[in-house]
């Protein structure tokens, strides 16, 4: 697949996402400042955040410092961010996109996503019987309203997405996802592609960082052992081929299979490192040999949303 820096992918109502944007997940807001300036001065053109990575501001910041710099324009730019699981509840979107767009300084962003299907109180503590479709026509409304170009999902499952699409309103242009080489979800890029809905895969290098995760609510969640696909033996094979990093290939594996992905950085150096994706490909072989091992194993299991009426993988529980 030819690609080159400047490649973006099509959402269904004609909008353009780059292929490979920053994520944020994780990212102090002092961090993730200095890492937005880098990202964009090396050639990014998507920011990827969310309500509950509590950075927007910072990153607002950094969006401005670019734009009064002469660096990028506003319309340069592709920014998504996300509605959490309080901000997807009855009669709560516009007022949290309202707030994110304040927080980033913007009169719109690009793309806004409900972060999960599952809708619960500010705390967390108890939840709500809001099925997807109510959520979906939220959506509905602000982009209808200009407040975001597009519109979109992540971590649901297929049929939570066909009952959004099933609604006639407007539909899913992107569905986020944990998507990675052992965790490959050809059955869910499948279904998008049907449905004309562009997939961005996260954790698209397994995800090391996660371990040191904490929910809004200061709880830590237990992950299950996992093995590194950047000492996947055919990963590292690829990588001396190519004279690539084993990072490098499985983002690179991530383009191949037409996703968009956004790989998260504060450090300028892997910053850059993660955008030089464009000077080499892989073949259709040997993506064909990086699944040969057949692993598939889901890494967020999003425990919180067990018991919950809208939880997206109940069969994959314990």
């Amino acid at each position: 697949m030819t690609l080159t820096a400047n490649s973006t992918v099509t959402l269904s109502n004609d909008v353009k996402m780059p292929v490979i944007g920053l994520g944020t997940w994780q990212s102090s807001p002092a961090e993730v400042k200095n890492a937005v300036l880098a990202a964009v001065r090396a050639g990014y053109r998507l920011i990827d955040t969310a309500s509950v990575y509590q950075n927007e501001e910072a990153i607002g910041e950094a969006i401005q410092e670019l734009i009064a710099e002469g660096v990028v324009k506003r319309e340069d730019l592709f920014i998504t961010t996300k509605a959490w699981t309080h901000e997807i509840a009855p009669e709560r979107l516009e007022g949290a996109l309202r707030s994110a767009l304040k927080k980033l300084q913007l009169t719109y962003v690009d793309l806004y996503l409900a972060h999960m299907p599952a809708a619960f109180n500010d705390d967390m503590s108890a939840q709500l019987n809001s099925p997807v479709e109510d959520v979906w026509r939220q959506f509905d409304a602000v982009y209808k309203a200009g407040l975001t170009r597009a519109v979109g999902v992540s971590n649901w499952n297929e049929a939570q997405i066909g009952r959004a699409l099933a609604t006639g309103l407007t539909p899913v242009h992107n569905s986020q996802v944990e998507l990675h080489l052992y965790f490959p979800q050809h059955t869910h890029v499948d279904y998008c592609h049907a449905h004309k809905i562009v997939v961005t895969s996260y954790a698209t290098l397994g995800s090391p960082g996660r371990v040191h995760f904490t929910l809004p609510t200061g709880q830590t969640l237990d992950w299950a052992p996992a093995p590194s696909e950047l000492q996947d033996p055919h990963v590292l094979a690829l990588a001396e081929k190519y004279k690539k990093t084993p990072a490098q290939v499985l983002l690179r594996y991530g383009l191949d299979r037409g996703l968009a992905i956004i790989p998260k950085s504060v450090h300028e150096n892997r910053i850059k490192e993660n955008f030089e994706l464009f000077d080499f490909a892989l073949t259709k072989e040997e993506i064909e040999k990086l699944e040969s091992s057949k692993i598939s194993q889901r890494l967020f299991l999003q425990d919180f949303m067990a018991g919950h009426p809208e939880d997206a993988f109940p069969t994959e529980r314990k």
